[in-house]
């Protein structure tokens, strides 16, 4: 199991691992649709608005393209060979090629998921938590 740790979700692990199992992968990665931060425009060849969606999911209009890495990953042993050194971005050459082997799966979740990058996004999850509406907080105290 791997998680970059900057971003908080609601995923039932035990579902996420079930899902790797049964698809015999060598990585499997959480795939999620943030929620759009901008208003879409769906425009015809002469700018013509078609539609407008207020921040959709993934700020995109095709549901097959918005999908983002979550950062949570069931990995087999075997994704070591594809880890040349300590200087290996993982994003980029390990996880390219991995699914360019095709040994990377996706597991779709349509469940809470925030990143924490910025202020704004501290603000946010913060907010949440001192509310008390901590979508991802899914164990007992």
């Amino acid at each position: 199991m791997l998680t970059y740790g900057d971003g908080v979700g609601n995923i039932k692990i035990p579902e996420l691992l079930d899902y790797h199992k049964k698809h015999g992968k060598y990585a499997t990665v959480t795939a999620v649709q943030p929620t759009g931060r901008f208003g879409a425009l769906n425009m015809d060849k002469n700018n013509n608005v078609l539609s407008f969606i207020e921040k959709p999911k993934g700020d995109a209009k095709d549901d097959d393209t918005s999908w983002v890495n979550a950062g949570f990953f069931v990995l087999e042993p075997k994704i070591l060979d594809y880890i040349k050194d300590d200087d290996c971005f993982w994003e980029r050459e390990p996880l390219e090629n991995i699914a360019k082997d095709n040994n990377l799966i996706a597991y779709k979740h349509f469940g809470f998921w925030r990143p924490m990058d910025t202020l704004r996004d501290k603000n946010e999850l913060e907010n949440y938590w001192n509310s008390g509406k901590a979508e991802w907080k899914i164990w007992n105290d």
